[in-house]
């Protein structure tokens, strides 16, 4: 075989690798979408059933629902999505909030956006009853071997 037919049969044996390599990768990513798919699914009626936002703003980190844009035009524009995202309050604390920052920070007068804002803080960043977390049921423990 010459030089020239050795190094075709290489770059060809290179593509063939390449090939199968992206194929597999895709049966991959296939396979794994539809498992993720399915328990996304099911996640979001779990969650929509309790009330809870299941899809989060990648740049804010704030919970999407129909009020975001106005939240989002009306209180990031000062200060960071962050400062809402790490507090919690009632619609009453929200109200508190808006109205010191009206007193203090020059919070310019948010007029029949007020009511939807407050509606969005309270529905997606209201107090959370966490408490501890749940005990830990049906564990099969071991015993450690002591040297």
């Amino acid at each position: 075989m010459t030089d020239q037919m050795q190094s075709f049969a290489n770059k060809l044996v290179v593509v063939q690798l390449l090939v199968l390599f992206f194929l597999s990768i895709a049966i991959h990513s296939a396979c794994t979408d539809d498992n993720k798919r399915e328990s996304d699914k099911q996640l979001e009626d779990k969650a929509s059933a309790i009330g809870i936002a299941t899809e989060i703003d990648t740049l804010t980190g704030m919970a999407l629902d129909e009020n975001f844009e106005l939240v989002r035009a009306n209180c990031i524009t000062c200060h960071s999505a962050k400062l809402i995202t790490q507090n919690r309050a009632t619609r009453e604390g929200w109200k508190g909030m808006l109205d010191w920052m009206r007193e203090t920070q020059n919070l310019h007068d948010l007029g029949e956006n007020e009511g939807p804002i407050l509606d969005y803080l309270a529905k997606h960043y209201s107090p959370e009853n966490k408490g501890r977390r749940a005990n830990l049921e049906d564990i099969e423990w071991y015993e450690l071997e002591s040297e």
